[in-house]
């Protein structure tokens, strides 16, 4: 470290100052304001500067300096912030009748419509956060979280251009929280997608995907090179008699407020202000997903309250499903698990609903006649969030001059075997089992997948070389491979082929649910599989059970009790079972606790991430010995998400939605607590 004189120490200080000052100038001008000074060379020499001279002189670095926005050092993990005013979610609508319920619900609850305004503004596809300054400075930054509990993340917000790290004079020098959503650009995303894939790094999916997983970097670095912005929604408690006041007041100290942000008098202006906006939807430079609506008085916001996990004085008005015209250039037809053969539309690529789609389900030759589909037609495809793309119409400028009619497959594109129309079904089907090269390998990734045997590291493209050079020829000889069977695959080294083995020895004793579920009885999903685990503990038992026994148990019909009953009848089956018990696949019966131990009855849990202290099977079954449902998607009704590294997607739904978030300690603090585990 230098030690400067005390003159010259002065006048390194003064010319910091003139240098972050000028430096923070520039940066709003062109970030903010759009409307740049100098070129982006004068620019780099001014940061420059900067840099060089803090790297001199470490002890003069200010926490608000612009040089604070490359990014520090990597944090080991991402701190908990308790919220000091939860972060609610909105209540949603979608339609114009829903939108005046609002309306008519605040009226009713004041007695009048005097005086009442909304702001409106775009609903941005991006993340929810909180900024909290001291003294004018930025001295925290959260995420939404829970709604009370959410991430800090400050390390990685000091890096995004649009959020001051201080304020000027005239904000209040105490206390002051900023919230607002932080996103990235269409621009910008497009812009690092090409930069990524030009390195063979895995690009992200979109623009909202992309902001939540830089956000949460531990390393700030990474953030510092990642192109995210901010709009700034609301003001903590700030004395302002209506939210535009307040915002207001935040736009003049540098915060950027949305453009397109508009008062309205009534619900009426407010769904003509929606509709204009959706003519701009696809011009604009972010992706949004909808509009929220908010009284603008605060006095009056306070006075109408909140619900249980919503406030009375907002909503959130969703746009409706995005639809794009493409092409259908060919027609594949795919063999499933259970030899059904489905149509496939390749299309001409195209971006909707923040993903390019490529392939569609065209589900089955009826669903092909009734939307009167032929090859090179233009059609109608339709992806809301993240359902799968739908064909729903074709298009009606269509102008398909070579009409070529889908002709249904009479040969199994897989085996070659017959393909005949289902007898109990709108379906194709291949009759071979597993003789066909297809249904034997979607039936070895379904017993290996993790709902079932949950065999880590069997993915598809190693289930087909498996497959193709003979060495499954069915499930149980997944239990007879040898570390050189194995090493003579593609991408197939000694490390991954003990790994592999050892997943796979693992898996013989798996839950008798997991098994039940892996054999890929017709009808029976996870939840029956757990059922029928739970009622007959034993392999043999459920093997011997009559229709009329099976009807006993909770939510098993007579179609499904025939089912199971066909199945375990079949000498074909009996010989599989003998094959598993043969190669030691021994699975486990259930923990089955009293009901006073079921405390989490009527819940509904979702696992994601990794667990490190247990696997996820092991959690799953524990779990369902407390009463609680097991689910693999996160939904309104969800009860607890547990998120452990490398959660995504339903972790990120679940922030959304204000499910409680727990940890896999927490997890293992409520199994020890019934004695479930040491």
């Amino acid at each position: 470290m230098s030690d400067p004189s005390t003159k010259e120490q002065r006048d390194i200080q003064q010319e910091l100052t003139l240098l972050r000052k000028e430096v923070s100038y520039h940066n709003q001008r062109y970030h903010q304001e759009d409307s740049p000074e100098i070129t982006d060379d004068q620019f780099d020499q001014l940061f420059n500067r900067l840099l060089q001279l803090e790297a001199k002189f470490p002890e003069l670095v200010t926490p608000d300096s612009p040089s604070q926005r490359v990014g520090a050092s990597p944090l080991s993990t991402l701190e908990k912030v308790v919220h000091a005013t939860p972060m609610l979610s909105l209540e949603k609508v979608n339609d114009e009748k829903e939108l005046r319920g609002f309306e008519e619900r605040i009226i009713k609850r004041l007695s009048s419509s005097a005086n009442l305004t909304f702001h409106c503004e775009p609903k941005i596809d991006g993340l929810a956060v909180s900024l909290r300054y001291k003294n004018r400075q930025l001295v925290q930054a959260a995420t939404r979280g829970n709604g009370s509990v959410g991430e800090d993340i400050t390390h990685n917000v000091k890096t995004i251009n649009d959020i001051p790290l201080q304020l000027p004079d005239s904000a209040p020098d105490g206390d002051l929280e900023v919230r607002g959503e932080i996103y990235m650009s269409r621009s910008g995303f497009d812009l690092m997608n090409s930069q990524l894939a030009s390195q063979g790094v895995k690009t992200f999916v979109n623009p909202r995907n992309a902001a939540a997983g830089t956000i949460r970097q531990l390393d700030a670095r990474i953030t510092a090179k990642r192109p995210l912005k901010f709009f700034s929604y609301g003001l903590g408690d700030s004395g302002f008699a209506h939210l535009s006041s307040a915002l207001k007041k935040l736009e003049n100290w540098g915060f950027p407020l949305n453009p397109l942000v508009k008062l309205c008098d009534d619900s009426a202006a407010c769904l003509h202000y929606i509709h204009e906006l959706l003519v701009q939807r696809d011009q604009l430079d972010y992706e949004i997903d909808g509009v929220v609506i908010k009284v603008d008085s605060l006095a009056t916001q306070r006075l109408l309250g909140f619900n249980a996990r919503t406030p009375r004085w907002a909503i959130a008005f969703k746009f409706p499903a995005e639809e794009v015209v493409t092409v259908i250039n060919s027609v594949e037809f795919q063999v499933g698990r259970t030899g059904i053969v489905t149509p496939v539309a390749r299309l001409q690529p195209v971006f909707v609903g923040g993903v390019t789609v490529s392939n569609a389900t065209l589900h089955n030759m009826d669903e092909i006649n009734r939307l009167q589909i032929q090859l090179g037609d233009k059609i109608i495809l339709r992806r809301a969030g993240d359902v799968i793309p739908k064909i729903i119409a074709v298009a009606p400028d269509n102008k398909n001059g070579n009409p070529e009619s889908i002709i249904p497959p009479t040969a199994c594109p897989s085996c070659g075997g017959l393909v005949i129309k289902d007898t109990e079904s709108v379906y194709l089907r291949c009759y071979q089992g597993m003789a066909c090269p297809a249904q034997l390998i979607q039936s070895v990734l379904h017993f290996a997948g993790r709902a079932a045997m949950d065999i880590d590291g069997l993915g598809s493209k190693l289930v087909e070389q498996l497959v193709e050079s003979g060495l499954l020829k069915g499930l149980p000889d997944l239990y007879k491979l040898e570390l050189d069977d194995l090493m003579v695959l593609e991408r197939m080294g000694k490390k991954s082929s003990e790994n592999l083995l050892e997943a796979i020895a693992l898996s013989k004793t798996r839950g008798l649910a997991n098994f039940i579920f892996a054999l890929g009885i017709p009808e029976v999903g996870e939840a029956t599989a757990i059922a029928l685990a739970k009622h007959f503990g034993s392999l043999i038992g459920l093997q011997k059970a009559s229709t009329e026994i099976l009807l006993e148990i909770e939510d098993i019909g007579a179609v499904v009790a025939q089912r199971i009953v066909d199945y375990f009848s079949s000498s074909k089956n009996q010989e599989l079972l003998q094959q598993f018990q043969s190669v030691g696949v021994q699975p486990v019966p259930p923990v089955v606790l009293s009901p006073s131990k079921a405390v989490l009855g009527g819940q509904t849990w979702v696992l994601t991430g990794t667990l490190e202290s247990m696997e996820r099977n092991q959690a799953k079954t524990l779990l369902e010995a407390l009463g609680a449902k097991v689910s693999g998607s996160v939904s309104a009704k969800t009860s607890v998400v547990v998120a452990g590294p490398g959660a995504g997607s339903k972790l990120d739904k679940a922030n959304d939605l204000g499910i409680t978030i727990l940890n896999e300690e927490a997890l293992r603090g409520l199994f020890k607590e019934h004695g479930l585990i040491s």
